[in-house]
Formats: structure tokens, C-alpha cells, sequence
């Protein structure tokens, strides 16, 4: 083998690892699902299977479609992509140890003559790095779990389909001024992602506030067993990714593993009647939802409390609901508690109302529930003006609730952006009244914008797709 053919391979191996890591670190290095899941199954044809299988088919012609075809490809690719390779310490390893083995197998091509190509490099990189991310992560887990004990705060673990993340930030505006509490941030919901929080992020405090999120049996037990919550919250329970659950009872019984931390002394949930649970579906009335807020009647004990919120979304008071009566157990207040509530701040990207240039803004661009994305669509309906929505519709769910939710839009707005190819032929299949336009590439979705609205206009982002979806 040539000097240049061993170029040749080397920028092949590199090419198509840096894809196969892409697509890895989209769906957190899962392979079954980069592989049975992944919506953008042409990708994997044009950037993994048909340079692979051009370099073992092509021979001594195939640098021209690498040099030609490939590599242009792969780079225009990558920069239209929203959502790109973040280096990580664990993609620095995977790529130390693709150039590791390549280099290896040339040693053993200059030695032995053992013919080697490009896809056994990159076989045992992938294998590779999963055995040395979980003997990492194992490490990682053990000093995480001695940090925990070593500050020993009060631990709340909260889940639910809808509204985690939301639950988690009123929790943690209603109770900050009372104790020392940190929450995990963003949407950090697994447990590697809680275990690197601790590790890097954790300080000492009094309560720590953890989300836990779930994509398979198990999931939720694993963080409650590993942080031993004495609290936990259940809020709404839905098909929230069914495709992988398969059954909304699966989905149920894996929200459940909350209650089975060892330390458990308590949890708040919307609707699940199990010991140490209090039940607070029937004691939230009266809910009034506009585009100023919400206020509602809360039932505690004797009393029946008048809450208002500067929130939007009636499911809001189903949230703030939950982390009140989980306040109330860590013994604050109930005026103070009415009090902060009525200040309570919105959460960034979850019907957040904005006004600019004469417009109303309705970002919920991180809601991506059926329930959610209908209820930013009700509160649209209550506005006088012209109204505009851009949205992919719902990922992670079935044409049955694309189609409920395009025929809520269809007797809503007036001009419907639909972005992505995922829910393209339902949604614009069940719209029939707005004008629709269809966005492939969401770079050119501030231009559309500018083109089609105008003063007085309404525009709710509902939902937010990456490229890859």
C-alpha cells in the first residue's frame, strides 16, 4: 500500500467517523436508536453507506469521489446543520482512539500484510469507546455519589411527561430565598448528565432539585436509587415519547420509579394514588387562562387559595400547583408562598410572551407535547390580530395526534410555516384554511418572517425540531 493510498484512507476514516460521531452525540450515543430511529435515513446512505461501500467497490478511482463527491458533500452538510459535533472530552476520546486503531491496522498492512479497509476502524472505535465510557462513567459515578453524601442536602427528584423542567423552575423560585437550593440545569435529566452536574457543577447547599427524564424501563429508577431523594414530585403523566414505551401503562409504571428511592419520605403527584403520596388532581379548580396569565383556586387542607401567576398556560397551574403543596411540605408559608407565586417568573422558550417591533411573540419552542403545543394554540385563538404560527408539528409521536393538533391550527392561524420534512404531509394534509409555507431549511426562516408578518401580528413558535429531525 502507497503513502497516498494510506492518505487516501486515513481522511476516509476520519470523514466518515466524524459523521457517525455526529449523529452518535445526537441521540447520546445510543446506537439502536441512531440506527431504528434515526428520521433522516437518507444521511446514513449518502454519508456512511455509500462512501464505504465506494471504497471497497471503486479501488484505485475512488480519491476522485472522495476529493470530488464525498468531502464537499460532507462539508455543506455539516454547515447547514443547527445542531453540530460539540467536542467533548468523550469525542476527543473516540477520535484518539479511531486514529489509534487506524494507525494500528497500518502497522499490521506494512508488517503482517493483513489487508484492512475502513470499516473495521471504525467497528471497534465505536465498541472501544463504549467500553471505555463505561468503566469512565462508573468512576464518575462513585465520586459523584461520595460528593452527595459528603454535602447531604435535601433531595427532590421530579418527573412527569409534560412540564419537568417547568415544575423544577418554580420549585426553585418558590423556595431559594427560604434555603440553599441548587437545581440541575437546562433540561439535564439522565443520570450521567446529574452525575456530571454533581462532579463539576454541585455546591453545598440545603436542597438539590433533580430532573429526571426517561427513554426506556429503568431509566428513573436507576437516578432515584443513585440520588436517594426524600422528596419526589410526579406531575402529568401523557404519550410523551410512546414510540418507545409502546403503551401509556409502560409509561405510567416508569414515572412510578421516582417512589422508589430507599429515603423516600413523601411525594407531590398530579394523579398517581400510591403510599407516601399526596394526590392533588382534584384539589386544582376553576383554571382562567389568558395572554396575561393564569389565576386559579388551590385547595390545602381546610383552606381554598386564589392564586394568580404571570404565566402563560393553563397546564402552568397544574405545575406551580405541584411545586406549592412541595413547599408547603418543607414548611414555608402560605402567604409568603401566594405572594411569590403572583411574581413568579416564566420560563425561558415555554410560552414566553415577548413584544417587539409591534408584534407578539409566543415562544414555546421547547414544549413539544401534544397538550402543551394545543394549549399555545388556544391561547392564540384569544388574540384579536392576524395570526401566525411556525412549528414541525409533534416529534416522537403518531400521525393520530399530528393530525388532532394540524386541525387545532387549521381553525386557528392565518399563515402557517411548517419547518422540517418529519410531519410535513400530515400537517399539510389536515390544513386546509391558512396560507401554508413549507421551510426545509430553517435558515432562511428570519427572511419568511420579515416577508409575511407585520405590526399587530401574533407569532407562536410552537415546538422546535433540530435538522436531524
Amino acid at each position: 500500500m502507497t503513502y497516498i493510498n494510506y492518505l487516501i484512507n486515513f481522511i476516509t476514516i476520519l470523514a466518515v467517523g466524524y459523521y457517525s460521531a455526529t449523529v452518535l452525540q445526537w441521540y447520546s450515543y445510543k446506537l439502536n436508536r441512531v440506527i431504528f430511529k434515526f428520521s433522516k435515513w437518507q444521511w446514513h446512505i449518502l454519508y456512511f453507506v455509500l462512501p464505504v461501500a465506494t471504497y471497497y467497490l471503486a479501488g484505485k478511482f475512488f480519491w476522485i469521489y472522495l476529493v470530488f463527491g464525498y468531502l464537499p458533500a460532507l462539508f455543506i452538510w455539516n454547515k447547514k446543520l443547527d445542531k453540530k459535533l460539540v467536542f467533548t472530552a468523550r469525542i476527543k476520546r473516540f477520535f484518539v482512539l479511531l486514529i489509534s486503531l487506524t494507525l494500528l491496522s497500518y502497522a499490521f498492512d506494512y508488517y503482517f500484510k493483513t489487508p484492512h479497509g475502513i470499516f473495521l476502524p471504525l467497528v471497534l472505535a465505536v465498541i472501544g469507546s463504549e467500553i471505555i465510557e463505561w468503566i469512565l462513567f462508573n468512576g464518575y459515578k462513585k465520586e459523584a455519589k461520595n460528593r452527595l453524601n459528603q454535602i447531604n442536602p435535601k433531595i427532590i427528584a421530579i418527573t412527569a411527561s409534560y412540564g419537568k423542567t417547568s415544575i423544577k423552575n418554580f420549585l426553585y423560585q418558590l423556595i431559594q430565598e427560604k434555603f440553599n437550593t441548587y437545581k440541575t440545569p437546562r433540561s439535564v435529566n439522565t443520570l450521567k448528565g446529574i452525575v456530571q452536574d454533581i462532579n463539576t457543577s454541585l455546591p453545598v447547599c440545603d436542597v438539590y432539585i433533580v430532573e429526571a427524564g426517561a427513554r426506556e424501563k429503568g431509566d428513573i429508577k436507576e437516578i432515584a436509587e443513585f440520588v436517594e431523594n426524600e422528596y419526589a414530585i410526579i406531575g402529568k403523566i401523557g404519550p410523551q415519547h410512546i414510540e418507545y414505551f409502546k403503551s401509556i401503562e409502560n409509561i405510567i409504571n416508569t414515572k412510578k420509579e421516582i417512589l422508589l428511592s430507599p429515603k423516600l419520605k413523601k411525594a407531590i403527584t398530579y394523579e398517581v394514588n400510591e403510599d407516601k403520596c399526596i394526590e392533588i388532581k382534584d384539589k386544582i379548580k376553576n383554571i382562567k387562562a389568558t395572554l396575561n396569565g393564569i389565576e386559579w383556586d388551590l385547595e390545602y387542607k381546610d383552606q381554598t387559595l386564589h392564586l394568580t401567576a404571570p404565566i402563560l398556560g393553563s397546564f402552568n397551574a397544574i405545575n406551580i400547583s405541584l411545586a406549592f403543596y412541595m413547599a408547603k411540605e418543607l414548611n414555608i408559608e402560605t402567604d409568603y408562598l401566594i405572594r411569590k407565586v403572583a411574581k413568579i417568573e416564566p420560563i425561558p422558550h415555554r410560552l414566553q410572551k415577548i413584544e417587539v417591533g409591534g408584534k407578539v411573540i409566543i415562544d414555546d419552542s421547547f414544549n413539544g407535547n401534544i397538550e402543551g403545543m394545543l394549549e399555545g394554540v388556544n391561547l392564540a385563538k384569544q388574540y384579536n390580530g392576524r395570526k401566525v404560527i411556525i412549528t414541525p408539528g409533534l416529534v416522537e409521536a403518531n400521525d393520530e395526534l399530528n393530525t388532532k393538533l394540524a386541525k387545532a391550527i387549521d381553525d386557528t392561524f392565518d399563515i402557517v410555516i411548517v419547518t422540517g420534512s418529519l410531519n410535513r404531509h400530515v400537517l399539510c394534509e389536515n390544513i386546509q384554511k391558512p396560507n401554508k409555507i413549507y421551510l426545509a431549511d430553517k435558515s432562511k426562516l428570519e427572511k419568511i418572517l420579515a416577508e409575511n408578518t407585520k405590526a399587530g401580528d401574533l407569532i407562536l413558535f410552537s415546538n422546535d425540531a433540530p435538522t436531524f429531525i
